[in-house]
């Protein structure tokens, strides 16, 4: 998903013998595969792990420089990164590639040249796109065991889930205390004449949270209903622009940008974002989220084809479902872990939550259907 740098406060450090541990497993597997190879042939350095054009890799695949494809908003702590570095001998460049939709086109467009190892950052709303195209080689990353089957939406493992977060509509609690008017509670109160002109959403044909709240619209108003729904909200007042940015921090209320939309397509981990970003802790958060609005995205990680690195392309996938990676995550790029194990920070146990319906569709109906719906929406909602 395609997350907007935010402010990123210093976090500390989790226990660390347990990730220790993990890290040193992920040394372990190269190490081992190291080991294989030169028991395999006397004088050679080949490993058994194959590339992925059929020729085996050498050591130096396992131990040379990881190229990391990913969006603008990837992040993650130094230390955290310089561990897996130090453990495995494996130096990792971090290639940002705009945002989720642009790095997804462009690493199908290199396919046949790819400009990386590993791509992590794309979505359950552009599987399919990458499927159809052969983008990645299946790998079934260590640590899947602890990953709940609702994440695990590939059964050929072509890609690996890494985090989730759902995109909500949330709403500035102070104005509506001071203009005395009650919050929405759910998507349908936005068409009532109670709150006419103070949503702004981000546009679909542009946004990663205006294309996830366009399906929320769908999964919640039905295939016959949406467009209905949408024309409700352009009677109502709806205000669309290009991106998160523009929504989040200049024309809402409740950011920094202090614009006059008190109600704004964002996400759910947006609320402990304000906490975290407050001169001083607030006793409750200042924005919280609609009812039954937020469309749940998680987040993939996969060997690009044709990568000359699959073993160690592998063990950077291994680190990212590690805890050292899933507990640093949530304050780096406000996502939440799949990791059953990991440890979320105490800001996101009491600040973050989904309530009322948790909306979802299919990948594969996504994929059929997201370009028409596009054009639906920019019929009945810009035209």
């Amino acid at each position: 998903m395609t997350r907007p740098d935010q402010p990123r406060p210093d976090q500390p450090r989790p226990d660390q013998h347990p990730r220790r541990r993990v890290l040193l497993a992920v040394a372990a597997f190269v190490a081992l595969t190291v080991v294989a190879a030169a028991c395999g042939s006397s004088g050679s350095s080949r490993a058994t792990t194959g590339t992925t054009d059929g020729t085996p890799a050498t050591t130096e695949d396992l131990a040379g420089p990881l190229t990391l494809v990913t969006h603008d908003s990837f992040a993650v702590s130094d230390s955290v990164l310089q561990a897996f570095e130090a453990q495995t001998g494996i130096q990792v460049k971090v290639l940002h590639e705009g945002d989720a939709v642009e790095m997804v086109n462009k690493a199908i467009l290199t396919k046949d040249n790819p400009e990386g190892d590993v791509l992590f950052g794309i979505d359950n709303n552009t599987l399919t796109r990458a499927y159809d195209a052969g983008l990645f080689e299946p790998y079934a990353a260590a640590g899947l065991d602890q990953i709940d089957q609702q994440y695990q939406l590939d059964d050929q493992q072509r890609v690996t889930p890494i985090d989730h977060a759902d995109v909500c509509l949330n709403y500035d609690v102070g104005w509506f205390d001071q203009h005395h008017i009650a919050p929405p509670q759910s998507m349908d109160d936005l068409t009532k004449p109670a709150y006419k002109g103070l949503l702004v959403v981000e546009n679909p044909a542009t946004s990663t949270p205006g294309l996830a709240f366009m399906l929320a619209s769908i999964d919640n108003s039905g295939q016959d209903g949406w467009q209905d729904y949408w024309k409700a909200l352009r009677a109502n007042g709806v205000q669309v622009v290009d991106g998160w940015e523009q929504a989040y921090n200049t024309a809402f209320s409740g950011s920094a940008g202090k614009g006059d939309k008190p109600i704004v397509v964002s996400y759910a981990t947006s609320p402990p974002a304000e906490v975290l970003n407050a001169s001083s802790p607030p006793a409750t958060a200042p924005t919280a989220v609609v009812p039954g609005s937020c469309f749940r995205q998680i987040e993939f990680a996969g060997v690009l084809s044709g990568t000359r690195r699959p073993a160690a392309a592998q063990a950077f996938i291994d680190f990212m479902l590690s805890r050292p990676f899933q507990e640093d995550m949530p304050l780096q790029m406000y996502v939440e872990p799949v990791n059953r194990q990991a440890t979320e920070p105490d800001v996101f146990t009491k600040y973050v939550s989904t309530p009322g319906v948790l909306h979802q569709l299919d990948p594969t109906d996504i994929g059929n259907n997201r370009d028409t719906w596009i054009d639906q929406w920019t019929t009945t909602v810009l035209r």
